[in-house]
């Protein structure tokens, strides 16, 4: 009995180290702290994050298989580069699920549910007078996630959750520019007051209209030669 507890111990210690290395990754990717074509060496992760080696390798596996990370034959692993042309693909697919979430949510939402919604755009618009950029980030997120917890679909708020992932490097460096967290919180601002209303089709709208103006914002922008 002492020797199976020991070896759960051990595997609970290997799990937590795997996924203290995998939010630190993720995290420094979406902040530009590793970029996209840099070299991930698992000994100095390990090393940087004071985890094994092989937690370290785990976690790039669970980053590989979200699209952040990729493995490169005979070169080992590198933090993905992803075209503009992809991030806008997964945009557009994120466009519909939001949209079907803000729908449920106006639907669906409780009332402490919208309380929290709208105390989260309060934040959030203290956190974009103070210019609290990863603030302002974090706060978004936020609010992404609790229209998916009032709108009670599981599988639309599980693969919004996988495609925010690939491209969250490229909404956190797109906030940073000029102007565009006033925006974003002038879009999740009706976001939020269409679902307190219970408006279902201009929840639905105002979410997609959210991610429309990110797209529409990358397709400007000149392709390269």
């Amino acid at each position: 009995m002492a020797h199976r507890t020991g070896e759960h111990a051990r595997l609970l210690s290997g799990v937590q180290a795997r996924r203290i290395a995998e939010r630190r990754l993720r995290d420094e990717i979406t902040r530009g702290v590793v970029v996209p074509g840099q070299r991930l060496v698992e000994p100095e992760l390990g090393e940087r994050y004071g985890v094994t080696r092989n937690s370290a390798r785990l976690a790039l596996d669970v980053l590989i298989a979200e699209g952040l990370v990729e493995r490169i034959p005979n070169r080992g692993a590198r933090v993905r580069v992803m075209s503009g042309s992809e991030v806008v693909a997964v945009l557009e697919c994120r466009q519909v699920l939001d949209g079907l979430l803000a729908r449920k949510a106006a639907e669906n939402a409780a009332g402490d549910q919208v309380e929290r919604l709208q105390a989260t755009v309060g934040r959030l618009r203290r956190a974009v007078a103070d210019h609290e950029s990863l603030e302002c980030w974090e706060l978004i997120q936020e609010h992404h996630r609790l229209v998916a917890e009032a709108a009670r679909h599981g599988l639309a708020s599980s693969l919004v959750e996988l495609l925010q992932s690939r491209v969250a490097r490229h909404s956190f460096q797109f906030l940073l520019r000029p102007g565009r967290a006033q925006q974003a919180l002038a879009e999740l601002t009706q976001v939020v007051d269409a679902i307190a209303e219970r408006r279902a089709d201009a929840a639905e709208r105002a979410a997609r209209a959210h991610l429309q103006s990110g797209i529409d914002e990358l397709l400007r922008e000149p392709t390269e030669a």
